[in-house]
């Protein structure tokens, strides 16, 4: 993984988004967004091999799978949630950031509640 590349389009981003805000502030956003998606587009390719491996490990385990699914879906919210809600605070909306932030714990508390069930029928069939 070329992280140079990943740090360039960043910079070169970052330095566009102030160079144009000076001139035109309402396309400063714009940019940040597009340099934004641009890198995590490419981090999405670069990584989609070692998702696949590590999917491949967990079908060795019976219950692994089921887990590692859960994990990398988890991940991707925290990850897309983290972009949406520092994209909102750059352009100045902290308020609909924190509510995507609301909202990426919400779908994470979803998304693990058939865990949680799993859990407490392991711990209840213990105690019985």
């Amino acid at each position: 993984m070329n992280v140079i590349a990943f740090i360039g389009a960043g910079v070169i981003g970052a330095v566009l988004s102030v160079v144009i805000k000076q001139y035109r502030p309402e396309f400063s956003i714009y940019i940040s967004l597009v340099t934004g998606m641009i890198v995590l587009g490419a981090l999405v390719i670069v990584i989609s091999p070692v998702i696949e491996s590590a999917l491949q490990l967990s079908e060795l385990t019976e219950n692994g799978f089921k887990y590692s699914e859960l994990l990398l879906k988890s991940l991707a919210i925290c990850y897309i949630t983290q972009l949406a809600s520092e994209s909102c605070k750059d352009a100045g909306e902290s308020s609909i950031a924190t509510k995507i932030d609301l909202a990426g714990k919400c779908a994470i508390l979803i998304l693990s509640m058939p865990l949680f069930t799993e859990l407490v029928n392991i711990v209840k069939g213990l105690m019985s």
